[in-house]
């Protein structure tokens, strides 16, 4: 199948032509056809296997044709996604497969003065892309209203559940019209996720290119196990090897990035931090440089990471094994990307063997056990003994003016 064969209108091919597409990803391939036909898509595919231009271009197509009986600008489409980077992702290519429509789309998000976006909102946008928060924000505010959207798309459903979005997306239910199409899309699929997808849409065709909860084939995951205090020598240690010249480097926690960085730029290895405590300028400019080469190493947590679009990052790895198992499937989705061949390291302590447990059972496989570094665990088939309960304290001075605090006397001889 190529695009031709889809019939879309001449602007939007000339846009897809102009970008260098011909053939649809199978994820395209599925789901374009069924969401020309207005109908609600339950689509499960992992980043990078084409899926924005598999709800993008459907909303672009169905949108234009709606626009030509009732030409009055008003908010038809509505892409909901959890990130700011991932939101301004979908923005940048809606525009680009729009480019010879007459469609506008406007991207709002948090973190940031709300004046721009409102501004865009007031000179009119057929199609908003969104992050919850900001979206019900503005809502309260009177700046967006959704009583005419025609086309929902609910992005990366799993994480919406992971980072609490759950109520806000239920929010936002209640007030978008019970006739429209709605395209549903997640990484994977865990009962939650059906549940919430039972809830949003009506009869839905399932769209599937991998298997529920699985890793892309093509990407080479391995795990070295190694004490937790090694784990920084360990990285310096695969950073000696000068084909990982490009490498995105996770980490559970936000301080946790920033330590990472500060080891990694006393050794002269030029890296940066990406989380939510940056500011979005901040985390726009670290994910510029990692994209051009200027920096080696991107160090990311969970949430910040979603959204970041590199086609040939070849390695990924996990400095902290994820505590949420599905979380390992969207890191090292990073890399793979658009069938490329692509490395998944990762660091395990003995904390964390439990965590890896887990993900090679959602995976269905033994992650490969790289033997012979040089900082290996001293014990890894040591059981990491329970947590023991602290002694109670006995308070033998109930009552008393102390209140419970020992009091030393001194000794009196013996009579």
């Amino acid at each position: 199948m190529t695009f031709q064969d889809l019939n879309l209108s001449p602007a939007i091919m000339k846009a897809l032509e102009e970008t260098g597409y011909t053939s649809p990803t199978p994820i395209q391939e599925q789901a374009i056809p069924i969401a020309l036909q207005n109908k609600d898509v339950l689509g499960c595919a992992q980043t990078g296997t084409g899926k924005t231009a598999a709800f993008t271009i459907p909303m672009l197509e169905l949108i234009g044709k709606s626009k030509e009986n009732d030409r009055k600008r008003k908010v038809r489409g509505l892409i909901v996604t959890p990130t700011r980077e991932l939101a301004i992702q979908i923005g940048e290519s809606f525009r680009a497969y729009g480019k010879f429509t007459k469609l506008n789309c406007v991207v709002i998000f948090g973190g940031v003065k709300q004046a721009k976006q409102t501004s865009a909102l007031k000179n009119g946008a057929d199609v908003i892309v969104a992050t919850p928060g900001r979206l019900l924000d503005l809502m309260q505010q009177g700046y967006i209203s959704l009583k005419d959207i025609e086309h929902f798309v609910l992005d990366e459903a799993d994480r919406m559940l992971d980072m609490g979005f759950i109520h806000d997306v239920k929010k936002l239910l209640k007030v978008l019209p019970k006739k429209r199409q709605s395209l549903f899309f997640s990484a994977t699929m865990a009962p939650d996720i059906i549940k919430l997808s039972n809830e949003i849409l009506y009869q839905p065709t399932e769209v599937a290119v991998t298997p529920k909860s699985s890793t892309a084939e093509k990407i080479n995951q391995s795990v070295y196990f190694v004490d937790k205090g090694n784990k920084r020598n360990l990285l310096l240690h695969i950073l000696e090897n000068p084909e990982i010249n490009s490498v995105l480097v996770f980490t559970r926690t936000k301080h946790g990035a920033d330590r990472v960085v500060k080891v990694l730029n006393k050794k002269n290895i030029k890296a940066a931090a990406i989380h939510g405590n940056k500011s979005q300028n901040a985390r726009q400019k670290a994910l510029g440089q990692f994209k051009d080469n200027s920096i080696r190493v991107l160090v990311a947590t969970d949430i910040a990471a979603r959204g970041i679009d590199i086609d040939e990052l070849s390695y990924v790895i996990n400095f902290e094994l994820p505590n949420v198992a599905e979380s390992y499937v969207h890191r090292i989705g990073r890399t793979g990307r658009a069938g490329a061949d692509g490395t998944a390291i990762a660091f395990c302590d003995a904390t964390e063997k439990p965590y890896l447990k887990s993900i090679e059972k959602l995976i269905k496989q033994k992650v490969d056990v790289v033997d012979g570094h040089p900082f290996p665990l001293v014990d890894v088939d040591a059981k990491i003994p329970p947590k023991q309960p602290r002694p109670k304290r006995h308070n033998n001075n109930k009552g008393g003016k102390n209140n419970g605090k020992r009091k030393y006397h001194k000794s009196k001889p013996n009579k």
